[in-house]
């Protein structure tokens, strides 16, 4: 009897556990927000910015390092600032696939921005 006892209460503590484990959501709003208000990324509409930041988020999943998609960007919108583009990396992480951003976390260690 305290066997079972036991093994009810261990399966309580797991559900327990399973409820309260945070789930990483995506949020395409606040990254609307975040991108449109900032000058420079010139979106057409909500449907390119977020087409747009799903692809930096495809290419984090795909292994692109944090150096490549600073690249990436820099190229996509002509220029050489390198806020503006860890700014739209991090929302799009952040924003539309939080649960990767553990993974660019690991991609950015060490990275060092272009002299200038």
């Amino acid at each position: 009897m305290k066997r079972f006892f036991s093994s009810v209460g261990f399966a309580a503590l797991i559900s327990v556990a399973m409820v309260a484990t945070p789930v990483a959501k995506a949020d395409d709003i606040g990254y609307l927000v975040n991108v449109t208000v900032r000058p420079g990324y010139n979106f057409a509409n909500a449907d390119q910015a977020l087409a747009y930041g799903r692809g930096v988020c495809d290419k984090i999943g795909a292994g692109r390092t944090y150096a490549q998609l600073v690249g990436d960007i820099k190229a996509d919108f002509n220029t050489s600032d390198e806020f503006q583009a860890s700014y739209l990396i991090s929302q799009s992480a952040q924003e539309l696939c939080p649960a990767q951003i553990w993974q660019l976390r690991n991609s950015a260690a060490g990275y060092v921005g272009a002299p200038g």
